[in-house]
């Protein structure tokens, strides 16, 4: 892999050869290795060491890209040649903006060197723990062991220099039975907060408890939803926050900025430097990101802007653009929704009667203006009664309103990484299931 100061080289490279008006590049050096297994065996080990280069030439209001991973001096300088000998040909952009020069960004610390220091063999025999475990509570394993490393780089021949490092560890298992199944999955920036082991029970616990599931009518019901839950159902809503798609009358939130439209516990915001996820701290413009408040106790606070709709609007980009030729807007990444003091167990003692979902799958939206979601249960359905978990249950398809859903929590737990968000677990009230699902 490249480091900064190699990346920095061949940035400075590519600025000095090039004879546009205005150039930008973005060069990264990645490297991923993964290890699956199914059928309680190892049956994939595959690693990827690799560069990527892109370079815009700007001549005056016409703009080209080019691309390759080869960054040989050659290579390089026929990148930057195709760049401008496109811009030649491009049409005129009206509202094309000019690269930016110099900015202060604040310091994430999201690269960890012990993520660099794992194995093959260190993969596999996490997944062995696993394995073996599943084989002898008779359940089939099957699941995913990831760790990559990338450092990437935006630069601009106006000065702009902006780099970001990470490191990411992902494990992921299923347990199956006859007629249950169990699951995990985590991911962080740490080596340390993944324990495959430990993982590895849980998703066998879940497919023992839901062995012999039994069938509970469709309807409205208490739900308690695990984090992975709550995320599938929870990004749905985020498009809506793009100041553009407000613009252009494609949002939810047309005409409700300043509403209460979730609960009063609800508060998320848009955080690259929470300390669980400490994201990218620039957009693809290389605008600086900043926290954004996008909904506060239940009202919709703020939007966020790339950096065109926010000149339209008199006002400051939010560092959330996606950089090149966006028509889409911004996007609120690194979304963090506050939790509360609640454990999971708690949770699952003060409910009388109610159903506790693992995570979701399929999840499609039905009608985006008013984010309502389907999709179904899957991998640990579990029928609660009395404060405890009584059985397994068969499996749900779900028509679910997600603002509704978070204007009726009653109880949360402390936030957890899920995917690209923290989020916590929470217990809702009047959640509908509209119908059975054969999946296990």
């Amino acid at each position: 892999m490249l480091n900064q100061d190699e990346i920095k080289s061949i940035l400075d490279k590519i600025m000095s050869m090039s004879k546009a008006d205005e150039t930008e590049a973005v060069l990264g050096s990645y490297r991923s290795s993964l290890t699956r297994f199914a059928e309680n065996h190892i049956h994939q080990n595959v690693s990827q060491d690799d560069v990527y280069l892109s370079v815009t030439a700007i001549l005056g209001n016409k703009m080209g890209e080019a691309s390759t991973n080869k960054i040989d001096d050659e290579s390089i300088k026929r990148t930057v040649e195709s760049a401008t000998e496109i811009a030649k040909l491009a049409p005129p952009d009206e509202e094309l903006l000019p690269r930016l020069g110099a900015q202060k960004y604040q310091e994430v610390q999201a690269y960890d060197p012990e993520i660099n220091e794992l194995t093959p063999m260190d993969r596999a025999r996490a997944v062995a723990d696993v394995v073996h475990a599943c084989e002898k509570n008779g359940l089939n394993s099957a699941g995913a062991f990831s760790d990559s490393s990338q450092i990437g780089a935006l630069s601009t021949s106006k000065g702009l220099f902006a780099c970001y490092q990470r490191t990411n560890i992902n494990f992921s298992a299923s347990a199956m039975g006859d007629d249950s199944s169990g699951w995990v999955e985590r991911s962080s920036h740490k080596r340390a907060d993944i324990d495959a082991k430990a993982l590895g029970q849980i998703a066998i616990e879940k497919a023992l408890t839901s062995k012999n599931p039994k069938e509970v009518p469709p309807g409205n019901y208490t739900v308690i939803l695990e984090p992975d839950a709550v995320s599938e159902l929870v990004m749905f809503m985020l498009g809506g926050f793009n100041a553009l798609a407000i613009d252009e009358g494609r949002s939810y939130l047309t005409d409700k900025m300043g509403q209460k439209i979730v609960g009063d516990y609800i508060n998320l915001t848009s955080n690259p430097y929470h300390p669980l996820y400490q994201g990218r701290p620039f957009d693809g413009d290389g605008v600086p990101t900043k926290k954004v408040e996008l909904i506060k106790n239940g009202v919709a606070q703020n939007l966020v802007y790339d950096r065109l709709t926010a000149k339209k609007h008199g006002l400051e980009p939010t560092g959330h653009g996606g950089g090149g030729r966006n028509t889409y807007g911004a996007y609120p990444t690194s979304t963090v929704m506050e939790g509360g003091k609640s454990t999971l167990e708690e949770m699952i003692a003060s409910t009388d009667k109610g159903i506790l979902v693992t995570r979701f799958w399929y999840t499609n939206i039905v009608d985006p203006m008013k984010v309502i979601v389907t999709g179904m249960t899957r991998d640990g359905t579990f029928w609660i009664e009395n404060g405890k978990i009584a059985y397994g249950i068969k499996n749900f398809r779900i028509n679910q309103n997600v603002l509704d859903m978070l204007s009726n929590v009653e109880m949360m737990s402390e936030p957890v990484v899920s995917g690209e968000m923290v989020l916590p677990a929470m217990k809702v009230r009047d959640f509908h299931f509209s119908s059975g699902s054969d999946a296990i």
